[in-house]
């Protein structure tokens, strides 16, 4: 059995989340409360029915309750059964929470007449802390709209060797912030920068002319190398401490051309490896 617990904060993308992984086949049931959890799996192993091969549940702050803070012992308790469980956690910038608020009218579920929107906010990571600190995943959703997040829900629970690390390569543009799901982050942006080239400024990492330019650069070669040598020497640490996922990110300016193609170049390289590879773009639409 394979048990996806998906949370994070409200308004963060778990809905989301929660209907692209019903459509990759995962059954599915949200907001199910902390002390039905170990309950609720125990059910599901009995039925020993193949529809629960594949499950997902959605736990929240919906809860209400103290019993978050028990989230850790429910779960070793659940893997302790032998169940193959990763826990997504979701969150994105407090101005863009309150945007998309704002822009749907909905009610935080944390918030009432003596609650203001960002005290529900605050409190919300407060009694999250439990569940966040145990995530196997953490995305980021400030900056990925609807498509883009149903295709990163997918690329982390597509068929993939379970026994091995799964590195996730992402570009961004520093102008549009650090992504806080990585868990390392390069700068590119002292490489040479094809947006000075007015044939190449129109263009991205993934177009040849881009690639070509940036493969004549000495530098470009040396910041691929050193990359490529930290995280050969470094993955197999993070493997033996039990890791599942492992973000490296790499910034330019706009993320568009040094750090697309610094990633995909990445991504080719490790591509035959025994680690599952992920590409993400965050900057290309």
């Amino acid at each position: 059995m394979k048990l996806l617990i998906v949370s994070g904060l409200s308004g963060s993308g778990k809905s989301i989340a929660l209907d692209t992984l019903e459509d990759c086949g995962y059954y599915c049931v949200d907001n199910l409360p902390v002390t039905l959890l170990e309950l609720f799996v125990t059910q599901i192993l009995q039925a020993e029915n193949q529809a629960y091969s594949k499950t997902a549940i959605g736990i929240d702050a919906r809860d209400k309750s103290t019993n978050l803070a028990d989230f850790g012992e429910k779960l070793a308790a659940i893997r302790e059964l032998g169940i193959d469980c990763e826990i997504i956690y979701m969150q994105a910038e407090e101005s863009v929470l309150l945007k998309r608020y704002s822009e749907t009218r909905r009610r935080h579920p944390l918030s009432n007449q003596q609650t203001s929107l960002t005290e529900a906010i605050q409190y919300e990571k407060q009694i999250l802390r439990t569940v966040s600190e145990c995530a196997d995943v953490l995305i980021d959703t400030s900056r990925t709209h609807y498509h883009q997040l149903r295709e990163l829900i997918k690329s982390q629970v597509d068929d993939r060797d379970e026994r091995y690390l799964s590195l996730q390569f992402q570009s961004f543009g520093f102008k549009h912030g650090i992504p806080l799901d990585a868990d390392f982050i390069f700068d590119a942006r002292s490489l040479p920068n094809p947006y000075w080239i007015p044939d190449l400024r129109g263009l991205n990492g993934n177009d040849q002319p881009v690639i070509d330019f940036l493969q004549s650069e000495t530098y470009v070669k040396d910041l691929f190398n050193d990359i490529a040598d930290f995280i050969q020497r470094w993955a197999p640490r993070f493997e033996a401490d039990n890791r599942s996922y492992l973000t490296i990110a790499i910034g330019c300016t706009g993320g568009q051309h040094r750090s697309v193609y610094l990633i995909n170049a990445l991504a080719k390289h490790f591509q035959n490896t025994r680690l599952n590879v992920i590409v993400r773009h965050r900057e290309l639409y």
